[in-house]
């Protein structure tokens, strides 16, 4: 989409400068009558670049989700005080210590003084304002109630914010657990195992027939000491390439699929899936965002593309006249609370406020259900591990307790 440049008059006569994006000239012009202004010159210029290429791979150009629920928590005070607006993404905009927060709201503080509304400022920085937040912040300011939804947004970010630490926090022993056994194994059979082996088939001299398991280890440990350095870059590669094709639209549907399909992980991704459902459609419901708007706006905020797929169904038979309540119960995504739940809300006009205890049901469901997947992690890696050990102690004393009795006889 190209980027233009322009200098136009305002309702008040002063002249004003700036740059956004449009379609096409015709575009351009319609936008900036939208915002009071008369353009005295509109040309097309060079989009403006939000990143800082490999600084961005990096990670060290994204805004941090607690900067970001400070900020929205700031904007919000500033603005429920009666502080103009601008003036408070001016103040935000000095006070803040992230590089990249800073960056962002220079670019938001000039739009806005540029008299673009401030939820088209904040979609020209995607990686930062999501769907949700730009449209919740765009039916607020039509509404004239940018306070009260900046609130909400805080609370939302902080909930999914929590919800994703806790997952992150559970995940994190047994991704530890398991390098730990992977490097051991191949510590043991690149150092150890060699060792042992050239010890045993002195004792035993060159004849000697060592067991099955025995040699089965040895031979595990020469082709990895053989083929090593061919191995690691190809599975490297491998896990590369994987990460990769799991990015894509096709690799990404199908990981979606396949998870839910995972006896043991399936029911968090569902309560997550959930979870998520309720407490971005009723923030949004509750900023007064249409039904169609606000179900599409969710689908692409879920995370998971099966969900995703189902309610952007939902919404086309939501305008084809049937209420979204008989449409979620016939999906077996969504459990049957959620449902009656929500034909609850859409007969007395509180869809906001049931779904917000929805969601409060299915996060605390999603802690118990990973507290539970811990506990049982814990000991299955223990499990693993002594395994591991105990299968090649067995490869050891077995050919030395045959030597023995050998030695006996």
């Amino acid at each position: 989409m190209p980027s233009y440049l322009y200098t136009a008059t305002n309702s008040q006569g002063k002249i004003v400068t700036g740059s956004f994006e449009a379609l096409d000239r015709t575009a351009a012009v319609v936008a900036l009558s939208k915002q009071n202004l008369s353009p005295i010159s509109l040309k097309e210029g060079t989009a403006k670049k939000t990143s800082f290429g490999f600084l961005d791979f990096l990670g060290s150009n994204r805004v941090k989700n607690d900067d970001l629920v400070m900020f929205t928590r700031q904007l919000s005070a500033m603005v429920s005080a009666g502080v103009p607006l601008l003036r408070a993404l001016s103040s935000q905009h000095d006070h803040t210590d992230n590089a990249a927060l800073k960056t962002v709201t220079s670019g938001i503080v000039k739009d806005v003084e540029g008299g673009a509304t401030l939820a088209d400022s904040l979609a020209k920085y995607p990686n930062t304002f999501n769907d949700v937040y730009v449209n919740m912040v765009r039916a607020g300011e039509a509404a004239g109630i940018l306070d009260e939804i900046l609130k909400r947004i805080a609370i939302q970010q902080e909930k999914n914010a929590s919800m994703r630490k806790k997952i992150k926090s559970a995940m994190a022993y047994p991704i530890v657990l398991m390098v730990i056994t992977v490097l051991a194994f191949f510590g043991l059979m690149i150092f150890v195992i060699p060792q042992i082996g050239k010890i045993l088939k002195d004792l035993g001299g060159p004849e000697a027939k060592l067991p099955a398991l025995t040699q089965a280890m040895l031979d595990i440990s020469d082709f990895l000491i053989r083929n090593g350095l061919f191995l690691i870059p190809v599975a490297i590669g491998g896990v590369v390439l994987l990460m990769r094709y799991l990015k894509t639209p096709r690799g990404r549907s199908l990981f979606h699929h396949f998870v839910l399909k995972v006896p043991a992980i399936n029911p968090i991704i569902r309560k997550v899936a959930v979870a998520r459902f309720a407490r971005t459609f009723s923030a949004l419901m509750g900023a007064g965002v249409a039904v169609l708007e606000a179900l599409n706006v969710t689908a692409r905020a879920v995370g998971n593309v099966v969900y995703e797929q189902a309610l952007v169904e939902a919404a086309e038979q939501v305008k084809n006249g049937k209420t979204l309540s008989s449409v979620i119960e016939k999906s077996d995504l969504f459990p049957p609370i959620v449902a009656q739940m929500l034909a609850v809300g859409e007969e007395t006009g509180q869809t906001d406020t049931i779904l917000v205890k929805v969601a409060d049901f299915y996060e605390e469901e999603v802690d118990v259900a990973i507290d539970g997947i811990s506990s049982i992690i814990e000991p299955v890696m223990i499990l693993i591990m002594g395994s591991m050990v105990g299968l090649i102690a067995a490869s050891v004393m077995g050919p030395i307790a045959g030597l023995a009795q050998s030695i006996k006889g």
